[in-house]
This record gives structure tokens, sequence and C-alpha cells, in this order.
């Protein structure tokens, strides 16, 4: 019974202990944090700020820049602050409530891309219909559903996995935060249900998102076939680019990290897919949804334009 003692603190290994790693790491994971709060908040300035941006579309991009930062913030300054000063100890609350943020807000962000895909469906396939379709109730139920969704399942997760009973001489977790499956991997109670649980959530979730997904786009490929006008087809295959490249890459990451057995897991592997889908993904995500969006750049040159004139800089542009 010593061994299996309250647990008040966990010890994060990190990305590598190699000493000539750690300033060259600070300084990359840094500027891609600073990169992705720029970006999206940005965004959501952009689009707040916007009038002509007050559609769907962007309704749902503002709210995947606002849970990109959350889930980021929810991991990325704890991996920096390793890095700087050396400090992996995260206590016993803290690690909970990063396991359930960032749980919750990936969950989030995956039912979010998956109304994005809805979005995009009606928007190309049924055009004169869309206004009706897409109606300030349903984007905001759509949304409204994802923000439940993700908050449930995370609650169910980070309950399950902290009535274990953890080892004392056994508190140190082979990753660079507090995700479920190393943490499973130090329990020294069963975590059958646990397993059983976080499968079903996560087959659950993916199966269904990915079926919107790619049913949407089926019927949006089949759209795109008919259409006669080429600059209407190049449009709409940009849109479908970008939104497929990110689906790839973020569901890529979650179906190697969670749709296997915990047998099969190489904790070394999992660290670098997570760096994917925790740090690169939150970055990328303003970029190829909107920074190469004219609709963005107008409204980007408008609000530029608007500050630099209140500053008297307006002659600079």
């Amino acid at each position: 019974m010593q061994n299996i003692s309250e647990v008040m603190e966990f010890i994060l290994l990190g990305l590598t202990d190699a000493p000539e790693l750690q300033v060259p790491l600070f300084v990359i994971f840094t500027f891609v944090y600073l990169i992705t709060l720029i970006g999206n908040l940005g965004m959501l300035v952009l689009i707040l700020l916007d009038a002509r941006l007050h559609t769907p579309m962007y309704f749902f991009l503002s709210n995947l820049s606002f849970v990109d930062c959350v889930y980021s913030s929810a991991v990325t300054p704890k991996v920096i602050e390793g890095f700087l000063i050396g400090n992996r100890i995260i206590s016993y609350n803290a690690c909970a409530a990063q396991m359930f943020f960032f749980a919750a807000f990936a969950t989030i962000e995956s039912f979010i891309l998956a109304s994005m895909a809805f979005d995009r469906h009606a928007a190309v396939c049924k055009p004169l219909h869309y206004s009706t379709i897409m109606t300030s109730t349903m984007y905001t139920l759509l949304v409204t559903g994802s923000y439940i969704g993700g908050i449930l399942q995370s609650s169910i997760h980070v309950s399950l996995t902290f009535q274990l009973s953890f080892c004392h001489s056994k508190n140190v977790v082979n990753h660079f935060f507090c995700d479920i499956p190393p943490l499973l991997a130090l329990s020294c109670s069963g975590i059958y249900t646990n397993e059983i649980v976080l499968f079903m959530l996560a087959a659950f979730n993916v199966t269904f998102t990915l079926l919107v997904i790619f049913t949407s786009y089926l019927f949006i490929f089949v759209a795109i076939l008919r259409m006669r006008s080429a600059e209407g087809r190049k449009k709409a295959i940009s849109t479908c680019a970008s939104h497929l490249t990110t689906v790839s890459i973020f569901y890529g990451t979650i179906i190697f990290m969670y749709l296997q057995p915990s047998a099969s897991h190489s904790m070394d592997t999992d660290k670098m897919a997570s760096v994917f889908y925790t740090m690169v993904i939150p970055m990328l995500n303003p970029l190829v949804y909107s920074l190469r969006n004219k609709e963005v750049k107008i409204a980007f040159k408008k609000v530029s334009g608007k500050a630099l004139s209140s500053l008297g800089l307006v002659n600079l542009l």
C-alpha cells in the first residue's frame, strides 16, 4: 500500500532530454505558439469588426480560431516552460485541468470541422436555398452542440482517469502533456473500462464526423463536376482542398493516437504525432482556411487602414 499512496504531482518527460536541443526547441515552439495566437486571435478580431464576414462560414471559422487558441494554450505554455527552465512538474489538479481542456476542445474542433463540411455542402450544392438552410438558428445549434458534446465527453474521460489509483513511485508521464493514454499506463488499478470508453468515444467521434465530412464532399465533388464555370469550379476546389488538408492531418493523428490497442502504443512515436494536432494544426488553420481568402484580405486591409488612419499613419498604406 505504500507504493499506491496519493499522487500529488506528475513529472512530464517532455519531447527530449538532449541538452543541446532545449534552446532550439524553445525558440521553435515559442515562435509556433506566437503565430498560433496572432493568427487565430487576429482572425477573431477581423470577423468581429467586418460586417461582411458575419456569415455562417466565418461564424464557424471564428469558433475554430477560438478552439485552436484554447487547446493550444492548454498544452504549449507548459512545454515551453520545460524547455526554458527545465520545470516539468505538474500538479495533480493542473494535470486534470490540462487533460480536460485539451480533450474538450480537440473534440469540439472535430465537430466544428464536420459542421463546416455541412455548411460548404449547402453553399456549393444548394446555393439558392443556402440562406434558408444555414439560418442563424441552424449554425448556432451546430456550434452549441459541438461545445456540449466536447465538454461532456471530456468530463467522462477526466472523471474515469482520475478515479484510478496512481503509483507514487511511477508518477513519470512519458509525454509532454497530460494526455489520456500515457496516464493510463501509470495506473496501478485496472484500466479495462477506461480503454473501452476511450476507444468507443473516439471511434464514435471519428466515425460520425468523418461520415458527415465524406458525405458532404461526395455531393460537393458531384456538384463541381456539373459546374460549367471554370472560375466557380476552381474556387470550389480550392476551398475543398484547404479543408480536406487540415481534416487529413487532424484525423490522421487522432486515429493513430487513440484507435489502437494500448499494447501497440509507442510513446515516442505518439509524441511526434501529438505535436501536429496540439501545436502545428492550430497554427496552420488560419492560413489554410482564411488568410488565402480574398474576403479576409479585404477585411484585413480595411481594418488596418482604419487603425493607421486613427494614428495618423494612413499614408503608409
